[in-house]
């Protein structure tokens, strides 16, 4: 029962909001079970679990609400933990567990589907409910520690990858796991020296009318080049700055370059950049990137922003306000990867866009899949109704362009008509084929 666990609070290590123990006493019964086992050594488990969207709920409903919220997640999880096993409170919207009789992987996987599911049914708040998931951790002790230290960072490096993978993940430490978190970390060292460096570069790949394939503008694209690591994907680099928190100052960076490039272009192209779900959530984003082209000499006029959908729906409230003040600028915005997300036509309504992007996943089933052919016809109506442009990524067939072009899809842009290039190499491609 939930009342048996909610014991008695003892000031050191217990936690006053929701009755259960603390992050010391957690490592007290750690260290409980490791001299009960002296003599007779054998595993256990420590887990790790972290609310997925709580402070969207926090911010939304207010204090009051999300301290409802924890309370109801400490009383289902103290309900269903296995006997002998425990479950503190380790702060913020972050709980642990100790499971005394959880050997192996396949036990600790299993609690964890188990708890994932529990937490998963809507918490009531007044009249309103509300969902959200968590994320969980889980050390093998002693495979994955020795020590109670060393135990609850193997159970903190999982839980870190399972919040990497999206919501709703488990994750048991390993060895592999461990490699692949050092690895992620000398990654994010390295690139965060080629930031400071400088070495962190800008390629562009021209936007094009399709029925003259005259150029229209380019997209700014982050290259990397590292001297120890060679050429490192954009996938992987931006992602980890996401992740690692530090994507503002890469993209402060490449938009530096990227506007100091586009003043050597013709003045009636446009620059086109994309901007991260994390630049989404802060309310400055439009300051900064404002003053960035206004020290460059750029006019607002000339750059277009690209936002993805889960950008945007990441804190909508802030979204509105920072595509707000970037429209009053004069800046353009486009709706990237269309159709990927989960309510493309919500977000055409609640924001205001001046282009759509048609995702290459639709415009590579052109000529094999009647359904993306009908989609793309359909997506291009709505815009041509809404007085929306469209882009249509990732051409590289002839058979594509053609089929687009008669859909009445007026710009691409794709291998088709040229491959991200340097700075340098730009101007030249502009030499050989811009004609005003």
């Amino acid at each position: 029962m939930a009342s048996d666990r909610l014991t008695a609070i003892n000031p050191l290590t217990g936690d006053p909001l929701t009755g259960l123990g603390n992050a010391m006493r957690l490592r007290d019964e750690v260290c409980a079970v490791v001299r009960e086992r002296a003599s007779d050594p054998a595993p256990f488990a420590i887990g790790l679990a972290n609310l997925d969207g709580f402070k969207p709920i926090n911010d939304l409903f207010g204090p009051a609400a999300g301290d409802e919220i924890l309370r109801q997640v400490a009383q289902r999880l103290s309900a269903c933990i296995p006997e002998g096993a425990s479950v503190m409170r380790m702060g913020k919207d972050e709980f642990g567990f100790v499971l005394p009789l959880v050997f192996e992987r396949t036990g600790a996987e299993k609690i964890g589907t188990m708890l994932r599911d529990v937490l998963s049914a809507p918490f009531a708040l007044g009249s309103r409910n509300v969902r959200l998931s968590a994320s969980f951790g889980f050390a093998i002790h002693p495979f994955a520690g020795n020590d109670v230290e060393d135990l609850i960072k193997s159970a903190a490096t999982a839980l870190y990858r399972s919040k990497r993978r999206g919501r709703a993940q488990i994750t048991v430490y390993s060895q592999e796991i461990a490699q692949e978190m050092s690895e992620a970390t000398e990654l994010e060292q390295a690139l965060r020296n080629a930031i400071i460096a400088d070495e962190v570069d800008v390629h562009f790949q021209p936007i094009v009318d399709m029925r003259t394939e005259r150029v229209l503008g380019f997209e700014a694209l982050a290259r990397w080049h590292d001297a120890h690591l060679g050429f490192v994907s954009p996938e992987r680099f931006v992602k980890l700055a996401e992740e690692r928190g530090f994507i503002d100052s890469l993209s402060e960076t490449l938009l530096r370059k990227a506007a100091k490039a586009a003043l050597s272009w013709p003045p009636d192209l446009f620059l086109s950049f994309n901007l991260s779900s994390a630049q989404m959530t802060n309310p400055a984003t439009a300051h900064t990137l404002l003053k960035i082209i206004e020290r460059a000499g750029l006019s607002p006029h000339r750059l277009e922003l690209e936002i993805t959908e889960t950008a945007v729906m990441a804190d909508a409230d802030i979204a509105q306000r920072i595509i707000a003040q970037l429209r009053a600028s004069g800046i353009g915005l486009s709706l990237d990867d269309f159709g990927t997300g989960q309510s493309s036509l919500g977000r055409l309504r609640d924001f205001t866009f001046d282009k759509v992007k048609i995702d290459r996943a639709f415009v590579s089933g052109l000529g094999r899949d009647h359904a993306s052919e009908h989609i793309i016809r359909a997506v291009v109506a709505m815009c041509e109704g809404l007085k929306l442009g469209v882009v249509a990524e990732g051409i590289e067939e002839v058979t594509e362009a053609q089929t687009l072009k008669a859909i009445g899809c007026r710009m691409g842009q794709g291998y088709l008509y040229a491959r991200p290039v340097d700075s340098a190499a730009t101007q030249a491609y502009l030499q050989r084929t811009y004609h005003p």
